[in-house]
């Protein structure tokens, strides 16, 4: 079974979302902020059909389909962390994202933004 993120407080995100606008790169941010967000997707769109990778903070498997359990899943998408929390928060939309998407259901674009913070 896939392993389920925890999201951050309300006050707690806002805060680290203030630090990385201010131009902040603290690496604990940047994978507080991946992992809150990787978060909201897992409960928006639960399932086993893609991975979600966001080195080197994260993985998971969203989106309901067939189920993948060993080897290269069929679908998988990856981004570095800063894109990734952009395309979350809807700062960077999905066609302008330097994303490695590849397989059936792996365009995110319907899901996004996660967040209005």
């Amino acid at each position: 079974m896939a392993r389920r993120l925890t999201l951050l407080g309300d006050d707690e995100f806002a805060a680290v979302c203030a630090r990385l606008d201010a131009g902040g790169t603290d690496r604990e941010d940047l994978r507080a902020a991946t992992k809150h967000t990787l978060a909201l997707l897992q409960r928006k769109a639960p399932g086993d059909s893609v991975e979600v990778r966001v080195p080197p903070f994260a993985a998971i498997q969203v989106i309901a389909g067939q189920r993948h359990t060993r080897g290269t899943p069929p679908a998988v998408v990856e981004a570095d962390p800063v894109t990734w929390i952009a395309l979350a928060r809807g700062r960077l939309s999905w066609g302008s994202a330097r994303v490695k998407a590849s397989g059936e259901r792996s365009d995110l674009s319907d899901l996004l933004p996660l967040t209005d913070v």
